[in-house]
């Protein structure tokens, strides 16, 4: 969360990644990431992966429309609904991925 804060606070950031890869699919993969995290420490915790998965996707939600209005008050962005529904899908795809290979994996052991 602390590198999306960071990186969002900057007026251009990354400007080589961001002029070659579609701003969308970059918005979906840092947010896929977070959710990515937010779900193994769930899991870490003892929590179900059904709701592992929801909390994940819901927070990740959250900090992609937080982000969105921070971005308000940072010189040469602006918010936009199409970047955090991008960030919401990666958080969705994300938390999926991670549960489903945590129930992979679970199903492999003997």
């Amino acid at each position: 969360m602390a590198v999306i804060f960071y990186l969002s606070s900057e007026p251009e950031p990354l400007p080589e990644l961001t002029a070659a890869v579609w701003d969308k699919a970059l918005h979906f993969l840092e947010f896929a990431g977070l959710a990515v995290l937010l779900g193994r420490a769930f899991r870490g915790e003892g929590i179900a992966r059904r709701h592992a998965f929801l909390a994940a996707v819901c927070i990740a939600s959250l900090y992609a429309a937080s982000d969105e209005m921070h971005q308000i008050w940072v010189p040469g962005r602006d918010a936009g609904v199409r970047d955090w529904f991008a960030g919401s899908l990666g958080a969705i795809g994300g938390a999926g991925l991670y549960v489903a290979a945590v129930g992979f994996a679970g199903r492999r052991r003997p």
